[in-house]
């Protein structure tokens, strides 16, 4: 890793497509790195799209309701908010029927949408927390996905034991944080 940031820096000075190259660098640095088959990973991007695309789709769960897919070695989280228990109902049956989808964690809030400050706090929230994991040696923080939701932290990844008993400390001790939900499946 140590020999990757030179190149990286290198990379950059260059005229062209530098920016392409580092960013498909970074990409392929991040796979090798994820505890997750390669296979895994394109069916996790495959999973989310066909969940976006079912509940773009679905005229009860298209109006109205703000809901947001994330997709980690087929276990899908599904959080947001919607007015009524029937979309949160609905949003859950159109993703547990997509093909590769192990498990749906439904933590979808009902009351209304979250403002674009609220938004763009969570994003904070998200960043700091993904930081404090990466910094941490105890704690392999490429494996662990970080989605804040109203200040609501939600961990996913394959991670277990003293791991993920370290990645909730520490994301629990992050200022704004709420609580902590963990969606870790064991390595």
């Amino acid at each position: 890793m140590s020999k990757l940031i030179p190149v990286l820096a290198a990379l950059m000075l260059l005229q062209g497509c530098a920016a392409a190259v580092v960013a498909g660098g970074a990409t392929a640095v991040t796979a090798a790195n994820d505890r997750r088959t390669l296979g895994s990973q394109i069916d996790d991007n495959g999973i989310v799209i066909k969940a976006r695309r079912a509940l773009s789709q679905d005229g009860l769960t298209a109006k109205g309701s703000n809901i947001n897919v994330t997709s980690y070695n087929g276990v899908v989280l599904l959080t947001g908010q919607t007015a009524s228990e029937q979309v949160k109902d609905q949003a859950q049956r159109l993703v547990q029927d997509i093909p590769s989808v192990k498990q749906v964690h439904n933590q979808i809030r009902l009351g209304n949408n979250t403002s674009l400050t609220t938004r763009t706090r969570d994003s904070w929230i998200s960043t700091k927390v993904k930081s404090q994991l990466l910094a941490d040696e105890q704690v392999s923080g490429l494996n662990i996905r970080v989605i804040t939701e109203n200040q609501e932290v939600f961990l996913m990844g394959l991670v277990g034991g003293p791991e993920a008993d370290k990645a909730v400390d520490i994301a629990r001790n992050v200022e704004g944080v709420v609580r902590v939900i963990k969606a870790f499946e064991q390595p």
